[in-house]
């Protein structure tokens, strides 16, 4: 099934602000992974970054993976996976819009292509006001990528750790000061160590824990590791 279009409804989001006062339930067996106050659940079973050359292995949650080595892996049959990142998905496009827990939301239709083995379907949600995107793949059917971005939600009383952004001034570093202040911005409370790595960009961050996607009380404390000055 090449290039084909399947539309399928999904939550919708329109103030930076949740209108919400506490988290809607969340489904049995299953964690929250976000970034802020947009999140999904996904299954406890599922794996966290679990990628080859960008292909899922397994099923599994992406988010903050690191770079991938570029290589045609091939994609496994029956795997589910959702990307949680900051910022509109490239080539997002909005055929839909709704309303998510009070919030505006935008869903990009979901698109299969492929043929004989495998047929991989994507589809993709964007929550303007937070910022949040959440991408859903599937070897399975369109179907699985409805049910798992039916799973997102907005989350007033928990906020995810977010992932560090590569810098637009130095593309080869994610800086401990701009990623410092995005955590004091969405009310999370940075703590910063420092690491010799010669050869490394004095305060590119090295490590973030809890790791990008965690939720957490507002308040709490986010380690981030940079580089220290030479």
């Amino acid at each position: 099934m090449d290039g084909t279009l399947l539309l399928a409804g999904g939550p919708s989001v329109t103030n930076p602000a949740p209108p919400a006062a506490s988290t809607p339930p969340v489904p049995a067996a299953t964690r929250l992974v976000g970034i802020g106050h947009a999140a999904i659940a996904v299954p406890t079973q599922w794996a966290t970054n679990q990628l080859h050359c960008g292909t899922p292995l397994k099923d599994t949650v992406i988010i903050d993976a690191g770079p991938q080595n570029l290589c045609e892996a091939p994609y496994p049959k029956g795997v589910e996976s959702v990307m949680v990142r900051s910022g509109m998905p490239i080539d997002f496009r909005a055929d839909e819009t709704f309303q998510l827990d009070g919030v505006r939301a935008q869903r990009q239709r979901t698109t299969c292509t492929g043929d004989n083995p495998v047929t991989v379907c994507s589809g993709a949600v964007f929550i303007p006001s937070l910022d949040v995107a959440f991408q859903a793949e599937s070897s399975t059917n369109a179907g699985e990528v409805h049910s798992v971005l039916a799973r997102i939600m907005i989350v007033p009383d928990k906020i995810g750790v977010p992932e560090p952004m590569f810098s637009e001034s130095n593309p080869a570093a994610r800086f401990g000061e701009e990623y410092e202040d995005r955590l004091t911005a969405l009310g999370l409370k940075p703590n910063i160590h420092t690491r010799k790595s010669p050869g490394s960009i004095p305060g590119t961050v090295l490590a973030v824990s809890p790791p990008a996607g965690t939720m957490l009380t507002p308040g709490a404390t986010v380690t981030v590791t940079v580089v220290a000055p030479p």
